[in-house]
């Protein structure tokens, strides 16, 4: 074995056991922080979205327009200045909050609003008639939404929403600009201390694409299952 093929195999060796040992290092604050980031973010945010595309179906004047600035505001501003605005810019006014709570806020506040959008089209295309057919039996505008129209426009936002919630998890990744320790912060440290970036960025470019297609996957079995109880009815 020559000089060069023997440095090789030493540096194929040293590369191979960083991954090896970086994998779980990059992994558990994927567990443990990016998927709950994720989770509480989007739950809050289906609430706000709901909330929004509520106000302007019902087409209160008042709210409606407060309703649209908001949906102007956040889908017109990147989210990174979003992030930056509460983490940095808040404590300018006295308002501190911690990394975490500031990143659950701005993906709530984010995500909220392109949801709002699309449960409004779900919504509005849902046939006036289901509305016309709940007054006739004597339900109220709340029952009618409530049992009629929003279930049916959910079903019809569900493949939207879940490409917006797999668009979440990917964008985790830019809360480790304020500090939340995700699994991409993790990996900028290891990248840090072991000067290996492209092996190590495409590791948790792997692992992020491992939990996209876990969530691609659940996508596809809600689909069917919806299709189902649809084709049921």
């Amino acid at each position: 074995m020559t000089e060069r093929m023997l440095i090789g195999t030493m540096i194929n060796e040293r590369l191979y056991g960083i991954l090896l040992d970086s994998f779980w290092k990059i992994l558990l604050p994927g567990l443990k922080v990016t998927i709950p980031l994720t989770v509480i973010s989007f739950s809050l945010a289906m609430v706000i979205a709901v909330a929004m595309a509520l106000i302007q179906f019902a087409n209160v004047r008042v709210l409606k327009q407060l309703a649209r600035f908001y949906i102007w505001v956040i889908r017109g501003t990147p989210l990174l200045v979003q992030l930056y605005v509460i983490f940095f810019g808040l404590p300018k006014v006295g308002i501190v909050l911690d990394p975490f709570p500031s990143a659950v806020i701005v993906f709530s506040l984010n995500e909220g609003a392109y949801g709002a959008e699309i449960i409004r089209a779900a919504l509005e295309a849902v046939p006036k008639g289901q509305m016309e057919a709940g007054y006739c039996v004597g339900m109220s505008y709340l029952q009618i939404m409530r049992r009629i129209v929003l279930p049916q426009a959910l079903r019809t936002a569900f493949p939207s929403l879940s490409n917006s919630l797999i668009a979440m998890v990917k964008d985790t990744s830019l809360a480790a600009n304020i500090t939340v320790t995700e699994m991409f912060m993790a990996t900028q440290r290891i990248v840090a201390r072991t000067y290996e970036p492209l092996a190590l960025y495409c590791e948790v470019g792997l692992i992020y694409l491992m939990f996209s297609t876990v969530l691609t996957r659940l996508q596809h079995i809600g689909e069917k299952k919806l299709s189902f109880y649809v084709s049921s009815k």
